[in-house]
């Protein structure tokens, strides 16, 4: 074993954990999620299995992870002045991370989740709340710039945005287009928070 490999398989907490996830991303962009294994992974990392399967006990467990740290990454509050606006970024922004590795993974996890159901229910939970959570923050903006009326804002209402993206997402035959996420903005999510409460 060469010097240089026993120095990198030493690596501990954050920085082996950051160099799995980067290999999981390399690996979903190069060959997708069905030829993934823990194998690949370790090799790509420069680490052994164990220290992979220490921390996440499967392929699956491994995935939703990384897929919820993409998420959190790139889920980020836009604040542009002006809610429509607002809107249009958040949903862009949420479907440029599901054209990527996250969506990749996240297409994956779902054919698997009858084998593996709590990471996937965990990975759903976590990638729902946060664009819920973005959501929230950009109506709640609007509303203190008297956009939208505090009435308005409703659980119900936070979630149809994203939950359209995710539709389209995951049974539309094409990419979510930019045209799609006007159409979304303009015909159903604006209406429903600018309507009265």
């Amino acid at each position: 074993m060469s010097k240089d490999f026993r120095r990198k398989s030493r690596r501990r907490g954050d920085e082996l954990e950051a160099a799995i996830f980067r290999a999981v991303v390399a690996h979903l962009v190069e060959s997708g999620y069905p030829r993934l294994t823990v194998e690949a992974v370790a090799k790509r990392a420069h680490t052994g299995k164990a220290s992979i399967y220490r921390r996440w006990p499967t392929r699956t467990a491994l995935v939703a992870a990384v897929v919820a740290a993409l998420f959190s990454e790139a889920m980020k509050t836009p604040d542009t002045g002006d809610f429509r606006d607002d809107v249009l970024a958040l949903l862009r922004g949420m479907a440029d991370v599901l054209s990527g590795p996250a969506g990749e993974g996240m297409r994956g996890l779902l054919s698997e989740a009858p084998s593996d159901s709590q990471h996937m229910r965990d990975a759903r939970s976590l990638v729902h709340g946060l664009g819920r959570g973005v959501m929230e923050a950009v109506v709640r903006k609007a509303a203190e710039r008297g956009e939208v009326a505090c009435e308005a804002i409703r659980s119900s209402r936070l979630e149809v945005g994203q939950a359209l993206i995710h539709e389209h997402f995951l049974f539309g035959a094409a990419p979510v287009s930019d045209e799609l996420i006007v159409g979304i903005v303009d015909d159903v999510v604006l209406p429903l928070f600018l309507s009265a409460p």
